[in-house]
């Protein structure tokens, strides 16, 4: 219990009316929307980020733990001080600083609604996807903090698909901000790693969101089948199929009776299950989808289909959907939302198992689930909260059902968390070396463990001495070491590779990781270590959109694999015998990424190498996954500086069944970024917006420059698309472009950067999409003796340059990264000749998280071993 005085010493650092500490405000806090309890000692309400700090300072200064909170909308306890200290309450701190349409992008405090940015959002034609059921209370700190998914998840992705940037108060009392406005800084992926942290790893003052363009047209329909089974199947073959709705939402007979008296939907209550498919995209292309849709729910038994005629009809299905909960309550006076994720093609198999395991504990439940990202949501009716028997029952019933999940290759939470509720599950899914890993990453951030303890990592043991259930030193985990090699290694598994690089880590020898083939070793300078023999295909599930390889494989290998199978993983790289692994490691994203997202985004989990030994994993391969932190984010852009990757799990995408690209010819540079910039407001199927001033243009067109835009998708939203782009354009006097089916924009990125060759110097420069033209505007001197191409949905400029001396080409760089960093962006250089090797300053940029990039290495790689001078903390 905090002593009168320090609670004195808290209400003399924020403005009267900010600290509670009497007994009436507290108990208002002792519960968010589940089951567990905890009451605070104190309340805050910051209205500032210098008041966020000044709380964590004082929390450091006198030991006391700080629980953040929003809505309090959160299911798993994750806001519940279950262990006392004060609770940071952000209610105050809930606007919307900015909205940008041309950068389609947002900055937001985080007490804002969700379902508020969203209108603000759509009245510029923009959309933010995440759509948890609370939406129209949770706010978007709570989502982040707990990586909140929803139904449209399957099309779109979770909440950390649309963080960009955000700035952090860690326990330490450092403010940070990590990313920001500008794609792919040259840091270490903390705004990945804080996402879905559960507040665990800082007090989150504001967030960078990435927003798209909103659907002109979305239908919706109603499908029934006999039994659940039946209806897994279905959602399987339409995923065959190649289509994309962007949403599969399914109930069972169980909760449609429990919700249509509530809802009235005209659901029918002999159902075996309800399913909910949504597509969204131009009008022109909808009702081909459906027909064909229709077509495949028809063959696995669907029936009596019906599209909703009209908005209000398609408000009355999704309020049935979103109201599972209010329904409940006039059944029970709670309920209990379990929250586990399997690979879907198992769903069918996990319902029936939690049915199983819902009559053996004699529960009453129902579910509703998100059936194209395998979420389930068994909703369990507690008809006494006081009958502890009861209670009992059902947190053992939730742990047997996360056991089968996570047997099933799944997962023991895809949205709601860990919190307190399945604390003790996660040893469940993770091995020791894992849950080590975790715990290293809460001590690089809170040293003192004063953020939201007592969550995500078990409960010790009695007369345990480590922090979690299950504590192994370290020293047992790791196998004896290996010799050293004056060869170098070429390691086969990821066990091998962790010993290998234990035996570097003791010996103090720097290591530099590569994909190719062993060259000769120098006695003194770094070993190499080759991932040339962790290749080929590990496993590959085209029903769960999926494919896990070798870190050591080329990417064009891969490619050819899954094209023979009609699929494909939205990645490419400029450099033909470029490996995943190395791809990954360096973050390299081509335009291809505004129709598919970015690398961080297409890497579902890897299996890395640690150079203390360890060997982790750091996720699965499913969509919908938040037990514990997301590390597989902070080893993507990583340079190899924090482990080996040895392999990695992909999701794969369908082939486009069209693709088809705009080429305008454009005689000046000012055009050209003003055409680009209307092109990208129509974006929705593009897959490349770029403008080129290197040559290659084809034979029909002979101007300086070339705008080109591409899309891909069904023909009919294609062709839709590019109709209004070519429309918009004439109203500038664009001229007519030329159409084809052979070229990209993502081609035109890979042979501009391919053509340069070896001898040239190559740099991407990033700023924030809306300085875009005022970069350019401001260097076009500076360029006027390059190549360049221009990535508008990026905000990247790739520099081609031949190379005289070190030193003007070192003037020169200086000039374009002055005018970027000015600009809240970054110049690197991504190639480079040899002669110009440790001649020229690669980043130049400083992170504000740098000393906890440093702290985080030393954590995992203690004798800096890992890939020396390859990245910005060298």
């Amino acid at each position: 219990m905090l002593k009168e005085s320090v609670l004195y010493t808290l209400k003399k650092i924020l403005p009267a009316g900010q600290v509670f500490t009497d007994r009436a405000s507290l108990i208002a806090y002792e519960v968010d929307a589940g089951l567990d309890r905890g009451l605070p000692e104190g309340v805050v309400f910051p209205r500032t980020t210098d008041e966020v700090m000044n709380v964590m300072r004082w929390a450091s200064t006198h030991g006391v733990p700080l629980i953040a909170r929003g809505a309090g909308t959160g299911l798993s306890g994750g806001a519940v001080a279950d262990r006392g200290g004060i609770i940071v309450e952000f209610a105050h701190m809930n606007r919307l600083n900015e909205l940008d349409p041309l950068g389609r992008s947002a900055i937001v405090e985080p007490a804002l609604i969700n379902l508020r940015l969203d209108e603000r959002a759509q009245t510029m034609g923009l959309y933010f996807p995440p759509d948890p059921s609370s939406q129209r209370a949770s706010t978007m700190g709570g989502n982040v903090a707990e990586n909140s998914g929803g139904p449209h998840c399957f099309k779109y992705g979770v909440t950390t698909n649309y963080v960009i940037g955000m700035n952090v108060v860690l326990g330490t009392g450092e403010r940070i901000r990590a990313g920001g406005l500008a794609l792919d800084y040259p840091e270490y992926d903390f705004c990945g790693l804080i996402t879905g942290s559960e507040g665990m790893l800082g007090l989150i003052t504001s967030m960078s969101l990435r927003l798209l363009r909103r659907p002109p047209a979305v239908k919706t329909l109603l499908a029934i089948f006999d039994s659940v089974e039946q209806a897994g199947t279905a959602v399987s073959a339409v995923i065959a199929s190649g289509l994309m709705p962007a949403t599969m939402e399914m109930m069972d007979q169980r909760i449609v009776r429990i919700i249509e008296p509530f809802a009235h939907a005209n659901l029918p209550l002999d159902a075996g299950a309800v399913l909910i498919i949504e597509f969204d995209g131009y009008p022109e292309g909808l009702d081909r989808q459906l027909e064909e849709v229709v077509h495949i729910l028809q063959t696995h038994g669907g029936k009596d289909m019906r599209i909703a005629r009209d908005e209000e009809e398609r408000y009355k299905i999704w309020l049935a959907r979103k109201s599972a909960a209010g329904a409940i309550a006039r059944e029970a006076p709670a309920q209990y939302t379990v929250d586990i994720t399997v690979p879907r093609s198992r769903l069918a198999e996990m319902l029936a198992e939690a049915n199983r395991i819902g009559d053996e504990f004699d529960l009453r439940m129902g579910h509703v689930f998100h059936a194209g990202d395998g979420n389930l949501h068994p909703l369990i009716l507690v008809s006494d909260p006081d009958d502890q028997d009861l209670i009992n029952r059902i947190h053992a019933g939730g742990r047997e059902m996360a056991r089968c999940c996570v047997a099933m290759g799944g997962s023991i939470t895809g949205e709601h968390g860990v919190g307190i509720e399945k604390r003790d599950f996660m040893p469940l899914m993770h091995k020791p070396e894992e849950m080590l890993a975790m715990w290293d990453v809460k001590q690089v951030f809170d040293p003192q463990f004063l953020l939201n303890p007592g969550k995500v990592f078990p409960t010790p043991a009695p007369g345990e001495t480590g922090p979690y259930a299950g504590y192994v030193p370290l020293e047992q985990l790791v196998p004896a070491t290996a010799e050293l090699s004056p060869q170098g290694y070429t390691p086969t598994t990821a066990e091998e590779a962790a010993r290998q690089l234990q035996a570097l880590s003791q010996a103090g020898r720097a290591v530099t990781i590569t994909s190719a083939p062993l060259s000769k070793q120098s006695k003194t300078g770094p070993a190499q270590i080759s991932t040339s023999a962790l290749r080929g295909v590990r496993a590959y599930a085209p029903e769960d959109l999926y494919i896990t390889v070798g870190a050591g494989t080329p990417l064009s290998e891969i490619q050819a694999f899954l094209r023979e199978r009609g699929q494909h993983i939205p990645l490419v790289s400029p450099w033909p015998d470029m490996s995943i692994g190395a791809l990954v490691a360096t973050n390299l994203n081509a335009p291809l990424r505004m129709r598919y997202g970015a690398v961080r985004d297409v890497v579902l989990c890897a299996t890395v190498a640690l150079a203390d030994g360890r060997v982790i994993r750091t996720g699965r391969p499913i969509v919908k996954n938040v037990a514990g932190f997301d590390l597989t984010k902070v080893f993507v852009g990583s340079h190899g500086t924090l482990g080996l990757l040895t392999d990695i799990s992909l999701k794969v995408f369908a082939l486009p069944r069209t693709q088809k690209t705009l080429l305008f010819p454009v005689e000046d540079l000012s055009s050209g970024l003003l055409w680009g910039q209307e092109m990208l407001q129509l974006a929705l199927t593009a897959s490349a917006i770029a403008l080129t001033q290197d040559g290659a243009q084809p034979p029909e067109i002979s101007s300086p420059y070339l705008l080109t835009y591409t899309a891909e998708g069904v023909p009919e939203d294609v062709q839709a698309e590019l109709a209004q782009v070519t429309e918009v354009l004439q109203r500038f006097n664009a001229p007519a472009p030329l159409t084809t089916e052979t070229m990209t924009g993502t081609a035109l990125w890979t042979s501009s950067i391919q053509k340069a060759g070896q001898q040239a110097l190559v740099v991407r420069i990033g700023v924030p999409v809306k300085n875009l033209a005022i970069y350019l505007e401001g260097v076009a001197q500076l360029l006027q003796d390059t190549s360049y191409i221009v990535d508008f949905a990026s905000g990247f400029v790739y520099v081609t340059r031949a190379v005289e001396s070190a030193e003007a080409v070192s003037t020169w760089l200086d000039a374009l990264r002055q005018m970027a960093l000015t600009l809240h962006g970054y110049a690197i250089v991504l190639a480079q000749p040899a002669t110009l090797v440790g001649q020229l300053e690669r980043w130049g940029y400083q992170p504000s998280s740098l000393e906890v990039m440093r702290r985080l290495k030393t954590q995992w790689d203690p004798q800096h071993i890992l890939n020396p001078a390859a990245f910005v903390l060298d």
